[in-house]
């Protein structure tokens, strides 16, 4: 995954939790930032309004940390990437 995907993820972590970017890094789970699971739901939509991609629910009950979410991100990014890439061949 790129370091750039990574800048991002933690960057909204970090302003929606109102954290120090510092401490947040790609092998911080989120009980160790002290996010909660209200917390995780801010910063889905954060995630999702950076990325302009929709994350589903069913996904984010297996995220725990911000290397799972940067993991997720990416996924969403390729499938996002292979549709667009489909419908331009059609």
């Amino acid at each position: 995954m790129s370091d750039d995907l990574i800048e991002r993820v933690r960057k909204s972590i970090s302003s929606s939790k109102r954290i120090p970017l510092e401490t947040v890094t790609i092998d911080s789970d989120f009980q160790q930032l002290g996010i909660d699971s209200m917390d995780a739901v801010e910063i889905l939509f954060a995630l999702e309004n950076e990325f302009d991609i929709n994350i589903p629910d069913d996904d984010v009950r297996s995220v725990r940390g911000v290397r799972d979410m940067c993991v997720g991100v990416e996924k969403l990014l390729a499938a996002k990437a292979a549709a667009a890439e489909t419908q331009a061949g059609q």
